[in-house]
């Protein structure tokens, strides 16, 4: 099972990096995990709670920010869907 790396904004977007690894699959925002999606699991999308770039990027995630669920509810879901073996990330 080898990683792959790839940007969702543009080829050279650095700052908006997708992770997918075992069937797992991370959206990051610089350094900071903003959605994930983990095998038989809906996507989750954090709210924004950082700044407006952040907030373009989410966007380009998911555009519907009904979907999206408080930090709390990331933070909690990420603890239960992630592998322990991911869980790292």
């Amino acid at each position: 099972m080898l990683p792959s790396w790839s940007s969702y904004a543009s080829s050279s977007n650095i700052n908006a990096l997708r992770f997918d690894i075992g069937g797992y699959t991370f959206w990051y925002s610089y350094k900071a995990l903003i959605a994930f999606r983990a095998p038989g699991h809906p996507l989750i999308v954090s709210e924004n709670q950082w700044t407006a770039t952040t907030g373009k990027h989410l966007n380009l995630i998911d555009g519907n920010k009904k979907n999206r669920v408080d930090a709390a509810t990331f933070s909690r879901l990420q603890d239960e869907l992630i592998d322990p073996y991911v869980g790292w990330l």
